[in-house]
């Protein structure tokens, strides 16, 4: 029998309209966590992609994939959260830009800022201050958004995962390990070992095509996509979309690595099969940006993060 690590959830949801939203996310979420009776009074915390305000109904995790997976995880007695590290301004007012915060509010799901960190280290000897928040949660789950990307060609499951680092230590990571020959995507697969369990829900109902994280194209995909495994996840998709995962510098860390699930034919899909909601037009990067941030863009970035979270503290 093969473990949960092997197993890709795929679902097909056309839209975002709520009595589509809601049949699709009960029926994946029920795959994914069968052992729903374990969900009372553990505290869950929901990853989402909150990069920005700016173009957040496109960037973002949408906010009724945010919401119905909150409301799921309350019927089912947990304690939920959500939190993330935006690139810019906080949580709490991308979460409002995008039209989650009134929902969530409504439900009582606090709202957390990733500020409290705390250092670990990982296997490779590099230290990471991951939020606290995230460290200390019964349940982590990662809802990214389906993206083309300028860097990382594409981001998925296992991308999504890097806001768990906390405040500046994103872009000082850019900054320190992002160069020509540097380490950024070994570090960042070397998080997913140092996180608690967890399961991911993919948002790929309108993804991100052609460039991103922030300014692509909106992509009507019309898919929903779970697993315990990120990486197992993200290869899913990857022949979903069409994408070759060698030109993808997360997926062959991933391989370095050696995590499981890298391989198609190692998968299973108790749901729908990749071929069966595969499309042909899903277009990246085709040249990949520098990972590594310039001294002056670092600057700049950091300056306007702080100035953002100073003024949403207020």
């Amino acid at each position: 029998m093969r473990s949960a690590d092997f197993f890709v959830f795929l679902t097909s949801l056309p839209q975002y309209e709520p009595d589509l939203v809601e049949p699709a996310i009960d029926g994946l979420l029920t795959a994914l966590l069968p052992e729903s009776q374990t969900l009372r009074t553990a505290r869950v915390l929901l990853k989402p992609n909150l990069i920005t305000a700016r173009n957040g109904l496109l960037a973002c995790t949408d906010s009724r994939i945010i919401v119905a997976v909150a409301r799921w995880l309350l019927a089912h007695g947990a304690r939920v959260a959500v939190g993330d590290s935006p690139s810019f301004g906080s949580a709490r007012a991308v979460l409002a830009a995008i039209g989650a915060l009134p929902a969530l509010q409504r439900l009582d799901v606090p709202v957390l800022e990733f500020r409290r960190s705390r250092e670990i280290v990982l296997a490779c000897g590099q230290k990471a201050a991951l939020a606290t928040a995230a460290l200390e949660c019964d349940l982590l789950v990662n809802l990214p958004k389906v993206k083309a990307h300028s860097q990382m060609r594409v981001t998925l499951a296992v991308k999504n995962l890097f806001g768990c680092l906390a405040g500046f230590q994103k872009p000082w990571w850019h900054m320190v390990h992002g160069g020509s020959g540097g380490r950024f995507a070994d570090l960042l697969v070397e998080l997913l070992a140092a996180l608690p369990a967890g399961c991911t829900v993919v948002d790929g109902v309108v993804a991100m095509h052609r460039t991103g994280p922030v300014h692509g194209e909106p992509y009507s995909l019309g898919i929903l996509a779970g697993g315990v495994n990120p990486v197992a996840v993200d290869t899913a998709l990857l022949a979903l979309l069409g994408i070759d995962p060698h030109r993808c510098p997360l997926w062959h860390a991933a391989r370095r690595a050696g995590f499981d699930g890298t391989t198609m034919a190692e998968l299973a899909y108790p749901l729908m099969h990749p071929a069966d909601l595969a499309v042909h037009d899903f277009a990246v990067p085709e040249t990949l940006g520098p990972v590594r941030f310039n001294l002056l863009q670092f600057v700049r970035s950091s300056i306007k993060r702080a100035l953002l979270r100073a003024g949403a503290a207020r």
